[in-house]
Parts: structure tokens; C-alpha cells; sequence
């Protein structure tokens, strides 16, 4: 019994952090709360990519085949991982967010607020958070890591991107199937959010997510290297009694 009573308040230990965004006022939430909803919640989300592991350079007197030399790297790979070597290889990491979703603005600002800013700009700051976006979703994508020779291209990739090119190769697709393009793309200012992609919260007059949706994607593909795929569960955007996104 007393081993069931641990197991149970470790899980609740466990299972504080991810829901106390949701039962404290944002204007309460640490830096890690704050982190924890701009890239690893219901509304923002990060996919992070490792450089490739440099292959061997040395080769046996026979020349390997491409079989052989996958089998090595898959082996290298797996002893980078036990030894902890993967964990200081260069990344680069893409930032999904549902901007027009209230908790990540919130985040945004309180971000803001930790670092020191003053409390009038704070104050100004708060309109932003309680914005209606009306009749759009808007996708905010930042990029950022620690893999210099990827970081650049890719930040200029999206900083130059047509609006007519987004507008094939993003998009929200529903569980059932169902996708919704991109109507207008902002590139990054110095506003720290990112690019903007914007897409319509109504499709025939219904919105094209609801508490039914279940989970919804957004997947964006640029030029050669860019390809984001990001799931988002339509049933945990609750956020004071509504459904946030």
C-alpha cells in the first residue's frame, strides 16, 4: 500500500509542472513556466534537428559497400548516444507557436517582463496578450541553435520566402484529412515572434478547428532542407474555459 501511495505523488509531482500554466494567472508564471508553453505545450512546439555525425574518414584496404558503411554509422551512432556524444552535437531548432492563441502571447510578454523590462512596458505589453485575432489563425515560426552552418541559410531561407511559394507548401491538416493553406506570410522583424503565417479560422463559415478535431498539423516545406511536421492535440488548448488556438 505504502509503495502504491509513492508511485501515485510521484506522479503528481511529475504531473504539476505541465498543468500549472493553466491553474495560475500568467502574470504568476517562473521563466521555466513561461519556456515550457512557447516550445513544449499544447500551443507552441519545437523540432530540433542534430547535425549529421561526421562518417569516418579511414577506410579498410577493401573498399567498403554503402551497406557496409550505413551499418558503421548506425553502430557509431548508437555509441555516440551511450557515451552522451550526441547530446554536443550542433542543433537547430524550429519553434511552432499558435500565436493567436492567448497563453503564448501571455508567455511572450511574461518572457519579457523576467528579463527586466519596466513596468510600463508591461503595461502596453497587455494589450497585445488580450488581442482578439478575429478571424485568423496565425503561426508563429522562430528559429534558433547552436548548428552555425545550417542556422544562417535556414533564417535566410524564411526570411526571403514568397508568399505565392507558403502559400503551396504550408498548411494545417486536420486528422481527418482535411487542409487549410496559407492566405498571407509575414517575415520576421525585430519583434522577437518570428515569421507570421496566417490562415483562416473559418472555412464555409464553420471554424476549422473545434473540440472535436481531435489533433491538427502544421507542416511547412521550403526549398531542400526545410521540413517542419508538428502535431498539436486540439483536446488540451483549453486555456480558461476556451478553446485557444
Amino acid at each position: 500500500m505504502r509503495c502504491v501511495l509513492l508511485i501515485v505523488s510521484a506522479i503528481l509531482l511529475l504531473a504539476t509542472p505541465a498543468g500549472a500554466q493553466k491553474t495560475k494567472p500568467w502574470t504568476e508564471w517562473t521563466e521555466k513556466e513561461a519556456a515550457k508553453v512557447l516550445n513544449d505545450s499544447a500551443w507552441g512546439q519545437t523540432q530540433t534537428e542534430l547535425a549529421e555525425a561526421q562518417e569516418p574518414t579511414s577506410v579498410s584496404a577493401v573498399t567498403q559497400t554503402t551497406a557496409a558503411r550505413r551499418e558503421d554509422q548506425r553502430i557509431a551512432s548508437a555509441n555516440s548516444v551511450e557515451s552522451g556524444e550526441s547530446k554536443a552535437r550542433p542543433s537547430l531548432n524550429y519553434r511552432v507557436r499558435f500565436l493567436s492563441a492567448k497563453p503564448v502571447r501571455a508567455a511572450f510578454v511574461r518572457m519579457i517582463e523576467l528579463q527586466g523590462a519596466p513596468p510600463e512596458r508591461i503595461a502596453e505589453l497587455r494589450t497585445f496578450v488580450d488581442r482578439n485575432f478575429g478571424d485568423y489563425i496565425v503561426i508563429s515560426l522562430a528559429i534558433d541553435g547552436t548548428d552555425r552552418k545550417r542556422l544562417g541559410p535556414a533564417a535566410q531561407e524564411i526570411n526571403s520566402a514568397e508568399e505565392s511559394t507558403l502559400q503551396k507548401s504550408a498548411y494545417l491538416e486536420r486528422k481527418d484529412g482535411v487542409r487549410l493553406f496559407l492566405t498571407n506570410f509575414r517575415a520576421p522583424t525585430q519583434d522577437g515572434l518570428g515569421a507570421k503565417l496566417v490562415f483562416p479560422r473559418l472555412v464555409e463559415g464553420k471554424p476549422f478547428i473545434d473540440a472535436a478535431t481531435g489533433e491538427v498539423k502544421f507542416v511547412l516545406e521550403l526549398g531542400k532542407s526545410i521540413k517542419i511536421n508538428r502535431k498539436f492535440k486540439v483536446s488540451e488548448m483549453m486555456y480558461d474555459g476556451k478553446l485557444e488556438y
